[in-house]
């Protein structure tokens, strides 16, 4: 199929969020070769359409992955109908929103083509862009669940986190130093696997902390804003013996003594061992996650020590509840609080566009629904953009993003591609 082939050359472009001239340069010479206008904007988002032509739908798609080693470029690889990547993210989101966009510039189709940049660092190219786009409707190919049309999606707003509290002490009781790694955790995105019982890197690390009376010297782990954390290390001295509280902890004794140590603000563990981490609310009439927050990143430095965490809600009002409640809360255990990357929640609306969209593909898949889903989607920033412009998102099935489990269901992704072929048509 076309559309894997597409997906597969531009894997090789490196497309790690904030990098932007390898994939530039691929769509600009694409559409050159296919006869089609391509412009860029100051934000590095990408437009591409045909001469004197006036198009009615826009496909949009990010072309940022979420790398969780910088620089990584994702080797695929086939697996009983799945594409999967050799210990990396995949890149399917959004690399097959792309693909199905570079397949329909060969087939020579009148539409607006929108290729987004750093969609999974705070929705940045969709914030920032330039373009007055045409169309009247705008399909977004971000979802990730066949036969879903997502006509909503969370909010949210990053938090940062900073505790410069600190001391030189003497090792009067002679603690023993210990180095405490996890890894291997399953990870995935904060979003949509928020609700799925996924163990986070950080909470269990500091509960092996705490439950020993530690001193904290170091802690560093996570991966990414948007995931949860699949791994962790910390150095931290204990008269106690710090106790496994999971299978791929190791815990190892550090030979070398010390007679001082710097000690971090024991503050730092008590919030994470205590912050309530995950789910914070649920609406069941959308049958969705309503509110939630995810302990994303820590790291230590000579300096300070930081904290990460990504909160999301299908509500704009709650989502500036647990925002504040998260910042009251930092502050009182001693850390300066910053935000950034917040985009608003996209409320649940029908149109006459998605009626169609909704029976066109009934037509493949008898199940196919109208759903909200907890995580962000661009479409929630191009709806306050373009207020007239009818929007919703399809997309193949993709499972586990942001981790290096992702994987793509090969038979998915022709499926939804017969679906958008004939909304299109």
């Amino acid at each position: 199929m076309r559309v894997i082939e597409l997906f597969k050359e531009i894997t090789v472009v490196p497309r790690c969020s904030g990098t932007h001239k390898p994939f530039i340069q691929f769509i600009q010479n694409f559409a050159l070769k296919n006869d089609y206008i391509c412009k860029v904007d100051n934000a590095n988002n990408i437009l591409c359409y045909k001469q004197n032509q006036t198009p009615d739908i826009c496909l949009q798609s990010h072309y940022d992955i979420v790398c969780l080693e910088d620089g990584k470029v994702p080797e695929i690889m086939e697996v009983d109908g799945y594409l999967k990547a050799v210990n990396s993210t995949l890149g399917a989101d959004n690399g097959i929103g792309c693909a199905y966009m570079l397949a329909l510039m060969e087939e020579n189709k009148n539409l607006e083509l929108l290729f987004t940049c750093d969609e999974e660092i705070g929705l940045l190219g969709a914030n920032d862009i330039e373009f007055n786009l045409q169309s009247s409707k705008m399909l977004n190919l971000d979802s990730e669940e066949e036969g879903e049309i997502c006509i909503g999606c969370a909010g949210g707003i990053d938090i940062f986190a900073t505790n410069t509290i600190s001391e030189y002490i003497e090792n009067k009781e002679n603690k023993i130093l210990y180095e405490i790694t996890i890894d291997e955790l399953d990870g995935g995105h904060s979003g949509v696997d928020i609700d799925k019982n996924v163990p986070n890197a950080l909470k269990l690390i500091t509960r092996t902390i705490k439950e020993c009376h530690a001193d904290l010297l170091e802690l560093n782990g996570g991966e990414r804003i948007n995931s949860i954390p699949k791994s962790a290390k910390a150095i931290i001295a204990s008269s106690q013996i710090p106790k496994i509280s999971h299978e791929n902890m190791n815990i190892k004794t550090i030979d070398a003594p010390t007679k001082h140590y710097r000690k971090l603000d024991s503050k730092i563990i008590d919030f994470i061992y205590s912050f309530a981490n995950s789910v914070r609310g649920y609406d069941k009439e959308i049958e969705s996650v309503l509110t939630s927050i995810n302990i994303a990143i820590v790291s230590t430095s000579i300096d300070d020590f930081k904290v990460e965490l990504s909160a999301r809600s299908m509500d704009n009002e709650e989502l500036l509840i647990i925002k504040n409640e998260t910042i009251v809360l930092l502050e009182a255990f001693g850390f300066n609080v910053e935000t950034s990357g917040k985009y608003p929640a996209w409320k649940p609306q029908q149109s006459e566009f998605t009626s169609k969209v909704l029976n066109i593909y009934k037509r493949h898949n008898k199940d196919a629904s109208l759903e909200a889903i907890h995580a962000g989607l661009e479409c929630a920033i191009f709806k306050e953009k373009y207020p007239n412009m009818q929007i919703c998102s399809i997309g193949p099935n993709i499972y586990f993003p942001h981790s290096h489990r992702e994987e793509c269901d090969i038979s998915s992704v022709h499926n939804v591609y017969k679906v958008l072929k004939d909304i299109i048509s």
